[in-house]
């Protein structure tokens, strides 16, 4: 297969805003950063078993809810287009309601700005594809709604409150451009008073994510610029932090024993530099805990055995993931103008579906199957229609002229045409 393929869909979303790793490896399993007790050693990695990084002992899924005893936030690590990511983290909260928490679920998925949305899936009879569309969820997160949509029926089946966390995008986005001083009185609302920017463990671990990447597009990149992303970084945790710990307490406060589940890529998790610092430096003294499944294998079928002790205080052991559940052409876009919200594409992994069908940079999204992409929305909606094995014929705009491509949806991406066929 095509682990490249997972690569490119890591790299298109690097590009478009900060970097969401895949399934951390390679060098971030091993960083001696984090907490000085356990970052100088390792610890084991087992296939469905989840390590207590504190001892090392081995734990089944149904024992971990024990362990978490006392934690009012527990931050779950995902990689979003990892199925077996997902069910661990519906596994974990399953346990928690079985051990009798009160059960909040944390969201990434959503800005806070989107709240009444999900208290709707909660309270309201609706279906599916109701809350789909009226949360705009294509628009909101992108990702194949079947990812999660196993997590989202049991909160609602279970009377559990879902929690939107995340900040709007383009806040951090303003931060990586303007930095704090060129934020607007707007942009700043959405930004808590208490960031916390100097952690050089912090600034190692989001080298290493680069590093990682495997894209190719971060080398030699700009200390400048790698630091107005690190900020931007920092920005990003520290509002999820603040909207999570506000949560808590507004919903939280007087059940059995509350605990908020906080659902987030993992490189807002490891090492508990991201949101786990944040929520610390904004004076929370409640007991935290991360949890952060990780596969077996690594990109290239190499045996993962152990990880650094520090990485989380759980560490779930996952069957390795040839391949998504859902195509993606790996491309990265974004609006062509404030005005003006078509796709632009600004990146083409050299192994993605996308070079393969022969998009370039600069081409403009115009349809799919004849069915017009006018924005990020419909063009996510339109792909998550799509299966393995579909032909999808595009149309784009290059250099003032229209033009057909069509990208066969295919585990291993067909070769592109030689010049000239």
């Amino acid at each position: 297969m095509n682990r490249r393929l997972a690569r490119a869909a890591a790299a298109a979303a690097a590009i478009l805003l900060l970097p969401r790793p895949a399934p951390a490896q390679g060098e971030v399993l091993h960083l001696a950063v984090g907490d000085p007790e356990r970052r100088d050693r390792e610890v084991p990695l087992a296939l469905d078993a989840v390590t207590d990084t504190r001892t090392g002992e081995l734990l089944a899924p149904a024992e971990v809810a024990g362990r978490l005893a006392g934690a009012r936030l527990v931050l779950v690590g995902e990689s979003h287009t990892s199925i077996e990511f997902h069910r661990a983290q519906l596994r974990l909260i399953e346990e928690l309601v079985r051990a009798g928490r009160e059960v909040l679920v944390g969201l990434e998925m959503y800005p806070y700005t989107e709240q009444e949305h999900l208290d709707r899936w909660r309270r309201e009879p609706m279906t599916e594809e109701q809350f789909v569309d009226r949360s705009r969820w294509y628009d909101a997160w992108g990702y194949h709604w079947d990812y999660y949509r196993p997590i989202f029926l049991f909160a609602r089946d279970h009377g559990l409150s879902m929690v939107a966390v995340n900040t709007p995008r383009e806040v951090v986005s303003a931060v990586r451009k303007l930095g704090f001083e060129g934020l607007s009185e707007g942009d700043r609302a959405h930004v808590p008073e208490t960031i916390d920017l100097a952690s050089d463990d912090h600034r190692a671990l989001f080298r290493a994510f680069f590093a990682d990447d495997g894209d190719g597009l971060h080398g030699g990149m700009p200390d400048e610029q790698l630091e107005a992303m690190f900020a931007a970084q920092v920005t990003w945790d520290a509002t999820m932090a603040h909207n999570a710990l506000r949560a808590l307490a507004a919903h939280g406060g007087e059940g059995p024993d509350p605990v908020l589940v906080v659902l987030v890529g993992s490189g807002h998790v490891a090492y508990g530099l991201g949101i786990e610092r944040q929520a610390a430096a904004q004076g929370f003294a409640g007991r935290i805990a991360s949890v952060i499944p990780i596969p077996v294998e690594d990109e290239d079928g190499r045996p993962v055995a152990s990880v650094r002790a520090s990485y989380a205080d759980f560490v779930w052991g996952l069957p390795p993931e040839r391949d998504p559940l859902y195509p993606t052409l790996g491309l990265s876009a974004t609006a062509v103008s404030d005005d003006d919200p078509h796709r632009k594409v600004i990146f083409v992994p050299e192994d993605s579906l996308g070079a393969a069908a022969g998009f370039a940079v600069g081409d403009v999204l115009v349809a799919i199957d004849g069915e017009p992409l006018p924005d990020r929305e419909s063009f996510n909606r339109a792909m998550a229609a799509r299966r393995w094995g579909d032909r999808a014929a595009f149309t784009v705009e290059r250099g003032g002229a229209t033009v057909d491509l069509t990208a066969w949806l295919r585990r291993e991406p067909p070769a592109a045409s030689p010049e000239g066929e």
